[in-house]
């Protein structure tokens, strides 16, 4: 893992493969090696730009809360210290916020884009409140409720019924974050802004994949994007949740090794 400071946080990242660029954004709670079940498919040919996120796996969080901002400012570091100008992004749940975030303010950096199980909306009042509530209770009572919490939330049915090893891959990268990281990264995500308006401007490739099961980014959440994102794709893969990337390697590595291909070659 290289790393590199990034204003009040040490920022880790891995970089694998050799090609075109592509940066893989992974999900909240766990780390890069969210990806590992994918990049068989793509560092046979591509460069893949793998970061810790801000409270993440082995990044420092920093002070205060996780805002989308500091997450954006976090790649545009990383981009630099590896000496990529433009490229291919790719984000998963808050990866995808992060995304927005990126295209409003170095939309000039990114060539296409893959947005997995996320949405642009900013969450409604009792959404906020519930984020927030968690965020002071993982305080009070330590991350391993919150964990167990989250597991079915974060995972498809299918997936929870039938491959306990992918739950237990899921729950390891997860314990990697402390009371604290969990904290101060949910209420960076309660204070996102929306997204919505954005959507119209995006004037890149833009593949859009949601996992049928997916309870926090639904398939209307990515038939609103796919109206919204002129041009674009949407793919909706069976037996998956909202790590459909993690529960469906083969199948979603096959879907962005083709998107990729096919916008790289342009």
């Amino acid at each position: 893992m290289e790393h590199l400071r990034s204003g009040d946080a040490e920022i880790f990242y891995e970089v694998r493969g050799d090609g075109p660029p592509v940066v893989l954004l992974h999900p909240f709670p766990c780390d890069h090696e969210f990806w590992n079940p994918v990049t068989a498919a793509l560092e046979s040919r591509y460069r893949l730009i793998l970061p810790d996120l801000r409270g993440h796996g082995d990044s420092e969080v920093g002070e205060g809360p996780a805002l989308m901002q500091k997450h954006a400012s976090d790649v545009a570091r990383v981009l630099d210290a590896v000496g990529i100008g433009k490229t291919a992004f790719v984000g998963c749940s808050i990866g995808g916020y992060i995304l927005f975030e990126f295209w409003r303010r170095f939309r000039v950096r990114m060539t296409s884009l893959v947005l997995c199980n996320t949405r642009p909306q900013a969450d409604a009042a009792e959404a906020r409140a519930n984020r927030l509530k968690a965020a002071a209770t993982v305080l009070e009572q330590g991350t391993e409720p919150f964990i167990e919490s989250m597991i079915p939330k974060l995972m498809g049915r299918t997936t929870v019924a039938t491959r306990p090893d992918l739950v237990d891959g899921a729950r390891a990268m997860m314990r990697k974050m402390s009371a604290e990281d969990i904290s101060l990264v949910q209420r960076g995500m309660a204070e996102r802004p929306d997204s919505m308006a954005d959507l119209k401007t995006i004037n890149v490739p833009t593949l859009i994949v949601i996992g049928e099961e997916d309870a926090f980014s639904t398939v209307a959440d990515g038939e609103l994007m796919r109206q919204n994102i002129a041009g674009s794709q949407l793919m909706v893969f069976p037996k998956a949740g909202h790590y459909a990337p993690w529960e469906q390697p083969d199948a979603v590595g096959t879907v962005l090794r083709q998107f990729l291909d096919e916008v790289t070659s342009k």
